[in-house]
């Protein structure tokens, strides 16, 4: 059987998109899944994402880390799915879609510049590591003076697989923070590697940032590796409330592949 794709990427956190309506991939086939998102043996890819009709809603969104498991929410990956909408059968207006986290709006800023919703966070804690925040699938912020010359892999790992976070482990996020703009790296669960971006995780970083008292703005600049994120949210006593992430979402190139 072949599938239609489309290959996306989000401050070069890349993702394989299908329009799964009618269904042509199972979403328990997380075999499949991955060799798929294998950059060696299948098309290659940070994760992968289904688009699916949803009553009430312009799509349902499921995302598919590299490794085949299912995460509940991915940030860059709601820009490029938006956009993939937008482009493809939605047209360039407001959006409302569901993912695995629950419902969410998107808006096209112009050119390739989506802005995507977040859910309100209200499970900000400090642990021994650093502060944990949900912004949809979990992260631990770490802050450190410097953290370009670091071994993500040698510094995440243990931290994602520490019975503190068990089972379901923990995405890491390394922040330096410089002229009240933050520089984020990130160690994602099911990818089990550094990856150039992730949206929810420069989402977390920022919100942990202002609760620490480290930034004062609303709306942070962040760094990525392959980029530049923005995030604006309103404090509150739990967390954090209207939560927008913003940034680019690009086309790479479309396909068909053999499954």
């Amino acid at each position: 059987m072949k599938i239609l794709f489309n290959k996306y990427e989000g401050t070069g956190n890349d993702f394989i998109i299908i329009r799964n309506t009618p269904a042509v991939l199972d979403h328990a086939d997380s075999e499949l899944i991955s060799r798929i998102c294998d950059r060696r043996f299948g098309i290659g890819a940070d994760g992968l994402i289904l688009v699916e009709d949803c009553d009430g809603y312009d799509f349902r969104m499921f995302y598919f880390n590299a490794d085949g498991s299912a995460g509940e929410m991915c940030g860059n990956g709601a820009r490029c799915t938006a956009h993939f909408a937008m482009v493809n059968f939605a047209g360039f207006r407001d959006l409302t879609f569901m993912t695995g986290d629950g419902p969410h709006t998107a808006r096209h800023r112009g050119g390739n510049i989506i802005e995507v919703s977040i859910s309100d966070v209200t499970k900000v804690r400090e642990t021994p590591d650093g502060i944990f925040a949900n912004t949809g699938v979990p992260h631990l912020v770490v802050f450190t003076d410097n953290n370009e010359n670091i071994d993500m892999v040698s510094f995440g790992r243990p931290l994602r697989y520490s019975e503190r976070y068990a089972p379901e482990g923990v995405n890491v996020d390394l922040v330096s923070i410089r002229d009240g703009s933050l520089n984020v790296r990130t160690y994602e669960r099911g990818v089990e590697d550094e990856t150039l971006s992730c949206g929810t995780g420069v989402t977390a970083s920022a919100i942990a940032a202002a609760i620490a008292g480290k930034i004062v703005t609303s709306e942070t600049r962040i760094t990525v590796r392959g980029g530049t994120l923005s995030v604006r949210f309103t404090l509150t006593s739990l967390g954090a409330t209207g939560i927008y992430l913003t940034g680019p979402a690009t086309y790479v190139f479309s396909g068909v592949k053999e499954i």
